[in-house]
């Protein structure tokens, strides 16, 4: 073979990867599952069933990678700076929403920097309190802390958590003054809770026993509508507080400038991620509901989120910091 040749040939192979990914043979290598939080939290047991579908459906495979830190800050910062070519993705909960009105300066800019691909499931927390507490209802509750001597405690998982963030809500909305003792994580504060040391928390419980063994009182759940897993238990806005409605959640997002036609092929594999055994099983028995939406929706959802709880962290000078 003459030189020209051989050069010749080499050039082609070296430009082959980029033509078939032009062409659309994308995937071609492993894509990083960047993890905001700690392994074992829904967060990381939800990014990982959505790892394993795209693993089996694009037959590349899907790493997870823990990047916890900062109410989900430090994983942020590596999908903003990674290239929009879809092979860094991350699972997000509420703090990627919220987080610009928590912090005073971020290392990205929370709404350019990202593209929402799907939300994947919302999840209804319950108004928690202690049987010691002497009230059976949630306008009970209300009137117990405006008689109250001294306020009454709600727990939550860390500062800017969603439990922080669905206790305030619930006292502005309610005008009550409350106290909040922040924990490192939801587990800690709803076990000070079971010890009688809280008053009330606005949670997801890490069983479902917890309530049905009257371990804890379930007086309300933070959702529009009622939970399947209580149908007994009425909402917030049900029980007094109109239009009171505060979810956790978890969505799907990339990289800032996502090729439209990129964006269309992850954002249909996820809403069939949703339809999965995998997916649904872990949104299911953490009592969520599936949603699978497109990149519009979930964009929409977003802003709708940052407007709901900008006011209160506003007026209450609430930080994450």
């Amino acid at each position: 073979m003459r030189r020209a040749d051989f050069l010749k040939g080499l050039a082609a192979a070296s430009f082959a990867p980029a033509i078939a990914r032009a062409q659309g043979a994308w995937p071609d290598k492993q894509i990083r599952m960047v993890i905001p939080f700690a392994p074992g939290g829904t967060t990381d047991l939800l990014a990982r069933a959505v790892a394993q579908h795209m693993n089996e459906a694009w037959g590349q495979p899907v790493i997870a990678d823990n990047k916890a830190g900062a109410n989900g800050v430090v994983a942020a910062e590596i999908v903003a700076k990674a290239a929009p070519d879809g092979y860094t993705l991350s699972v997000v909960a509420m703090g990627h929403a919220i987080n610009p009105l928590l912090y005073k300066k971020l290392p990205y800019d929370g709404t350019a920097d990202f593209t929402p691909i799907s939300l994947l499931g919302t999840f209804p927390q319950l108004v928690l309190v202690h049987p010691n507490v002497p009230a059976r209802t949630l306008g009970e509750l209300i009137a117990l802390a405006k008689s109250s001597p001294k306020p009454l405690t709600y727990g939550s998982g860390g500062n800017g958590s969603s439990q922080h963030l669905a206790g305030a809500l619930f006292a502005h909305m309610a005008g009550l003054k409350m106290t909040h003792v922040a924990y490192k994580g939801g587990n800690p504060a709803q076990l000070d809770l079971m010890a009688g040391n809280l008053d009330m928390m606005i949670i997801q419980p890490n069983a479902k026993e917890v309530v049905t063994s009257g371990k804890l009182r379930a007086l309300a759940v933070s959702s529009a509508k009622r939970s399947a897993d209580y149908p007994d238990v009425p909402t917030v806005d049900e029980a007094g507080v109109k239009g009171y409605q505060s979810v956790a959640w978890y969505g799907l997002v990339g990289p800032k400038s996502l090729p439209p036609e990129l964006l269309k092929k992850i954002s249909d594999e996820t809403i069939k991620a949703c339809t999965s055994s995998g997916v649904r099983n872990v949104i299911s028995t953490q009592g969520g509901d599936v949603v699978g939406g497109t990149p519009a929706e979930f964009t929409s959802f977003i802003v709708a989120e940052r407007q709901r709880y900008e006011t209160i962290v506003r007026e209450s000078g609430m930080t994450a910091e």
